[in-house]
This record gives C-alpha cells, structure tokens and sequence, in this order.
C-alpha cells in the first residue's frame, strides 16, 4: 500500500523498533506502546497487528494498531482493549483514511477510544457511544509550588490524612502489583458489582515494564495496619506518570488515603523529573470522582469511545446480556473474593 510520499507497511507493534520510535513520539501513551501491547496480548491470547506510514525516506509518521477479537460476541476490531484512550498518531485525515478502510469498510464492528481533538473524531463513519474525562498535572514549578497550585480544599485533606497517621508506601516489585489487586477485586465486587481483570493481566504489565523500571505501585495503610485500603498503580512513559489503576476501600475514605496516594504521586513525579501525572479517564456519570481529581489537576480533556455505524447483532445483545446476569450472580455478597476473582480470569477477555 502506497502514499503520495511514502508507504504503508503492516508491522507488529509488540517489536517493530518503527513502531516502538514512533510512540515514544510527544504523541505516544502508554496504551500504544510495545509493552502494554505485549502484556495485553500475552494474558488474553490477543494477535495484535498494526500499520505504518512511512515518509519518502522510511521513517514512521503516522500509525494505527489494533487486535481482531472473534468469540461467543462474534468478530470485531478493537483499537485497543481494556486501554484508557489510543489516539492513532495520525498526520492527517487523508492518512486515517488510508489505514483505515478495509477496517471501517461496512460490516465490519470498529472500536477506538481516543482523544475528542483527535483525527478518528472526524470520520463521519464513526459514532460516539461514550464519552468520559480525563485529567492531568503539569509539574512545571518547584514542589512547594505544586502545593500551593492543588487549593485549599486538596491541603486540607492531605494535612488531615497525615493527622489520620496513613502512610503510603511505594514498591516498584512484583509484590505491590500482586496487592493491589486483592484490594481491586474487593471494590469492584462491593461497590460496583463488577469483576476484576485477572491477576496475570496485572503481572504481565510489570514483567513488561520492568526493564525500564516503570511500573509504580503506592499502596495506602492505616496505622497498625498490614493490608492497604486504597493504592494506585502508576506506569511511567515518556516522561509522564499515569495512574492506569486506583482503588480504595469505601469504609475507611474519611481517613483521606486517596489524597495521600495523588500529593505522594504528585511529589514523586516531581522528584523524578517527570513532566506530567495523568490521572486517567472518569466516565460522565461518575461527577464525585471527577471532583476529586481536579483537585490535583491543572487540565483535562474529553475521551470519547468511537465505534462504526450499525447494529449489534442479536447473538452479541445475547452473550452480552448473558455476561451481565453471570457478573451480578459472581459479584454477590455470599461469593468469596477468590471465586469472584477467578471469574474474572475466566470472562475479562469477552467485555472489550
């Protein structure tokens, strides 16, 4: 496949070098990288693919990548599962276009979450059917000036979780991986009624990153106490910390942990040189959890998830109504969190 001045050549994104240049881009996030492609792909059994434009002299200006998922749901393009937002690195339209159409040609079932200032935003093909706000810290001032940039509000309950005596601790190991998501299956039972990615997604995330020292984990406790009750993990990319996951247990949010775990972030980051904390996407029906992040934030932005015109089939409304009714009956109280854990090792690949 050709450009007016170049080409485009299909590459795999978990070790193209191309691919891995073109990401590290201001452009990249994680969710594009060859890492987190890696993890993905390796827990869930995914193939994932992608293609690059090249200019006249071979190097990538623009790019796409994606994982072909066929199950009980039928077949459908992800671009790419369980990732807060991929904006394809995209020069233009015309670009889009041209890694796109076989993709976005009719029948075919389309999906990217990406950034609403994004070129796919435009593509009259695609429609929105979520929308979702994301939030970020710039780190552009010495640290008690950060302080002094999060508001009264944010002090307060950081001076108040210090009264409280929470302590954040920081693992960088496998361990601290390994505990934050018994505590994330916990919440997503209780509060939510929803199940958790498998334990091996979470371990495959830092084998993959572990080269370059990027994966953070900063578990939050209470004095006396030996198991945390909020954390985040944070990957660390391109000179940016992201808060990929975050969980806090209902009952002990009066003690502030949360606001330990974003000013600690905060303060690390600075400290590691970093230019940024994003603290991820909050849906638009989640109004207290996006509060609580612009109290740490100096912007944010709009997500949107983008799919191709149609309907769903009826076999996927099916699987997909079937899948509700399992994860309610998993996530009750009566079941044990091991169970309930392992459920979600069994079903977490057919929600993407």
């Amino acid at each position: 496949m050709t450009l007016a001045a170049g080409e485009i050549v299909r590459v795999d994104p978990r070790w193209d070098d191309r691919w891995k240049e073109l990401v590290l881009s201001t452009s990249g996030g994680p969710f594009v990288s060859p890492p987190w492609i890696r993890a993905l792909s390796a827990t869930y059994g995914f193939t994932p693919m992608a293609r690059l434009a090249l200019d006249a002299g071979g190097r990538p200006v623009s790019g796409l990548a994606w994982i072909p998922v066929s199950d009980a749901r039928g077949h459908r393009v992800c671009s790419l599962p369980f990732s807060d937002w991929v904006d394809p690195i995209m020069a233009d339209a015309a670009t889009w276009n041209a890694l796109t159409d076989d993709l976005l040609a009719p029948g075919e079932r389309f999906s990217v979450r990406c950034s609403k200032d994004s070129v796919p935003f435009e593509d009259t093909r695609l429609e929105v059917v979520d929308e979702a706000v994301r939030h970020g810290c710039r780190l552009d001032v010495p640290v008690p000036e950060l302080y002094e940039r999060i508001g009264a509000a944010a002090r307060r309950s950081v001076t108040r979780s210090e009264r409280r005596g929470v302590r954040v601790e920081i693992d960088t190991g496998l361990h601290g991986v390994r505990q934050f998501h018994r505590l994330q299956v916990a919440l997503r039972k209780v509060k939510f009624r929803m199940l958790a990615q498998p334990v091996e997604f979470f371990e495959r995330i830092w084998e993959a990153f572990t080269l370059e020292q990027a994966v953070t984990t900063m578990l939050a406790y209470l004095p006396g106490g030996t198991e945390p009750v909020a954390g985040v993990v944070f990957l660390r990319w391109n000179d940016v910390l992201y808060a990929k996951f975050m969980a806090s247990l209902p009952g002990f949010l009066d003690d502030r942990p949360n606001d330990a775990l974003y000013w600690t972030g905060i303060r690390w980051a600075a400290h590691q040189g970093l230019r940024m904390v994003d603290w991820g996407i909050s849906g638009l029906d989640q109004p207290g959890l996006q509060r609580f992040k612009r109290k740490y934030s100096t912007h944010e932005s709009r997500v949107v998830t983008l799919r191709s015109r149609g309907e769903a089939s009826p076999a996927e409304i099916e699987v997909g109504s079937t899948l509700n009714a399992i994860t309610l009956l998993l996530t009750e109280d009566s079941v044990p969190e091991e169970v309930t854990a392992r459920a979600g090792a069994m079903l977490y690949h057919y929600f993407c």
